[in-house]
């Protein structure tokens, strides 16, 4: 019964209003509170510092800094293999599979429109039609950084205003179309396997979401909801496979879209399934 009740309450919830709170406190240089404050979250969630590049708590300037910590050169080896997939982020398969009448795999029982989720473009929504999706859940404990899954060219960032829900496995099998609720960043990148979507999904006392070519898409400062980034609007910005293209300050989803026949997800991978930034989740078929 606790999951129904939490979820519940999370309706009531004034979320922006707690994770712009949450964005200030995180945001805080007064020593003596985010020295308490890292250490603490170190001891709750487990950390493993000896892979961050910066090991030391007090050395952070705030909450923030460390939460979006950068990790040794060496901690996540990147396949050299082309025709691998990687995981975008440390965390846990949420659900992966195939992409089905224009619908998305959120949990039993429940599914969401692969349209909502890019904020509602039917042209750019068939391009994924029967292709491929993976979920990934990022806890509090994990690297919070996302990387490029495969390398490829933004062709545009689209920001999607919505609510704030928890994304945790209680609260995806209790609110139908979660994903496609909740605040988003959906990039598009062109890949030599067709077009690729990563989407960067908020969550309750997520405090912000950035790009590394926008910077800070969220909380948004300004009128965004999509820029173009094809050549012909500006120079071309080319990642490669492993590249870090953002980060959520306070963990939350990441989204992997592929269009039809692009590639095969890794077999051995299921729901809670673990995965590590790097790691193989795929292939491609062609």
């Amino acid at each position: 019964m606790k999951s129904p009740l939490f979820v519940k309450l999370q309706h009531l919830t004034p979320h922006h209003c707690l994770s712009r709170a949450a964005y200030w406190v995180a945001e805080c240089r007064w020593s003596w509170f985010k020295n308490a404050f890292i250490k603490w979250f170190i001891k709750r969630y487990q950390v493993d510092m000896s892979l961050a590049e910066n090991e030391y708590p007090e050395s952070f300037e705030h909450f923030n800094d460390f939460f979006t910590r950068p990790l040794k050169a060496d901690a996540r080896p990147i396949p050299t293999d082309d025709n691998i997939i990687i995981s975008p982020a440390d965390g846990a398969v949420s659900q992966l599979g195939k992409i089905e009448y224009g619908r998305v795999f959120q949990a039993k029982g429940h599914d969401y429109s692969l349209t909502e989720l890019v904020g509602g473009d039917v042209t750019l929504a068939q391009e994924f039609n029967d292709g491929s999706f993976a979920t990934i859940y990022l806890s509090p404990k994990d690297y919070h950084r996302v990387h490029m899954p495969y390398g490829g060219t933004l062709r545009s960032m689209i920001y999607v205003p919505g609510r704030l829900f928890s994304v945790n496995k209680a609260t995806t099998e209790h609110v139908p179309g979660l994903f496609a609720k909740n605040e988003r960043v959906v990039c598009i990148f062109d890949t030599d396997i067709g077009p690729m979507a990563v989407i960067m999904v908020g969550a309750m006392i997520v405090a912000s979401i950035e790009t590394t070519w926008a910077g800070l898409v969220t909380p948004p400062r300004r009128q965004l909801k999509q820029t173009d980034y094809t050549e012909a609007a500006r120079q071309p910005i080319k990642l490669a496979k492993g590249d870090e293209m953002g980060r959520f300050k306070l963990g939350s989803t990441a989204i992997v879209l592929f269009g039809k026949d692009a590639i095969d997800w890794e077999a051995s991978l299921k729901a809670d399934s673990t995965v590590l930034m790097g790691s193989a989740i795929g292939e491609k078929t062609t």
